[in-house]
């Protein structure tokens, strides 16, 4: 903020008084005075006037009521009161710029006004009028800048809100426009991809049972297609329910897929980036992770990065933080816990802050409870997701009208 900015600004007001007070002293150290040199009353006077600007510089109405008074003193005891004058015309100049109500502002000009006027009662015709110009600088003169440094911090206000309500409005659109394409890709995925899928899975159990007499080899690769596709198509209706509901999850970055045998380099790589913020970071990974399906695979990588990141936040860079994650009868169970500090986290809203609530979504999309709070003396994070069904690889032909009548959520393949 520049100089002249910051000595109008509302909130420097001990600068302004400062400066001002430097300015009084120079005049009466260095102006020439008539009849001399500056009375000890008008020492005293200006002494005065100085020290309640400071005291008072947080009150504009005190130091204007303070220095109302001092200038009818001064009216009455000295010739020169120019210093009292400027004192009670910057008090009514703060008063003006700060005061939340119009009446304000009228009643101190107003109040100033009898108090100079005081000065020219009996006074002749020129010397009234010489007065009233005197008047008009140190009353309307600080009243006017006054409205006008009001009206300009007014606008200033109103153009950063008719900014961040356009930043808003377009970002409500970026995400109405992103819904929309995920409402499209979601639609495409489950008339096209889906359909075809669940006809391929379909084909090939059927291929399966009708052929009895294949060579073991073959029936290994008809196995292994039909598990295949299976898998596939479950994943493929977990992607279409993210994309239906894209509140759910935490930007574009939840919809992209690992491959399963990368996972536990990428959770390693993550801890290794906790672990350069100084956080301690004890990992138990269970090798099973490398044979998880993408979509939950991918899902372990993020609540891990997630719940590593609050740990720094949150419970500070020399926390020990102790990461889990097992495979049980297909079922993942993840948990982080740290002995950061006990309660809610600093900077996290009672309920959890939006970190909190996207794992959790993230979470129930794929059919878990995310469960957050207080352990001791630290925090900790945890979930299971659940295991993945799929459907027998070797079971009679009459057996795939049931798999079309598994319940929702199951990866059993549907054409419709």
């Amino acid at each position: 903020m520049s100089w002249p900015a910051r000595v109008l600004d509302m909130r420097d007001t001990l600068v302004r008084m400062a400066l001002l007070d430097v300015a009084g002293v120079c005049y009466l150290f260095f102006v020439p005075h008539s009849p001399g040199t500056p009375s000890t009353t008008q020492w005293i006077l200006a002494v005065l006037a100085f020290t309640v600007g400071l005291a008072v510089h947080r009150w504009p109405m005190a130091n204007l009521l303070a220095q109302a008074a001092l200038l009818t003193v001064a009216i009455s005891l000295v010739d020169d009161v120019t210093i009292n004058q400027v004192g009670a015309s910057w008090a009514l100049l703060e008063v003006t710029m700060r005061a939340r109500r119009a009446r304000v502002i009228w009643l101190s000009a107003a109040l100033l006004t009898v108090v100079d006027l005081s000065d020219s009662i009996g006074d002749p015709a020129g010397e009234v009028a010489s007065g009233a110009v005197g008047l008009a600088l140190e009353v309307g003169v600080p009243v006017l800048l006054g409205l006008v440094i009001r009206s300009n911090r007014e606008l200033s206000r109103q153009a950063v809100e008719r900014a961040l309500a356009e930043q808003r409005q377009h970002e409500s659109e970026s995400r109405a426009a992103r819904a929309d394409e995920r409402s499209a890709i979601a639609r495409e995925l489950h008339d096209v991809v889906a359909h075809h899928v669940a006809s391929m899975v379909l084909r090939v159990g059927v291929a399966r049972h009708v052929l009895t007499d294949l060579e073991p080899r073959v029936g290994e690769v008809f196995d292994d297609v039909h598990g295949t596709g299976t898998a596939a198509l479950g994943e493929l209706r977990r992607l279409v329910a993210v994309l239906r509901n894209p509140d759910g999850v935490r930007g574009d970055a939840a919809l992209t897929a690992i491959e399963p045998a990368a996972l536990p380099a990428a959770i390693g790589a993550s801890i290794d980036r906790a672990r350069q913020t100084g956080v301690t970071v004890e990992a138990d990974l269970d090798p099973a992770i490398g044979s998880l399906d993408a979509v939950r695979g991918m899902a372990v990588l993020r609540l891990t990065q997630e719940a590593l990141t609050n740990v720094a936040k949150h419970a500070g860079t020399s926390a020990l933080a102790h990461v889990v994650v097992a495979v049980r009868d297909g079922a993942v169970h993840w948990e982080v816990a740290d002995n950061g500090r006990g309660g809610v986290p600093v900077g996290v809203p009672a309920g959890g802050g939006h970190g909190i609530t996207g794992m959790r979504e993230r979470v129930e999309v794929l059919g878990g409870r995310l469960e957050a709070g207080p352990t001791g003396a630290g925090w900790r994070v945890r979930t299971v997701l659940p295991a993945v069904a799929v459907a027998p690889a070797e079971a009679p032909v009459g057996s795939v009208p049931r798999e079309r009548e598994a319940p929702a959520g199951s990866p059993a393949p549907d054409p419709a």
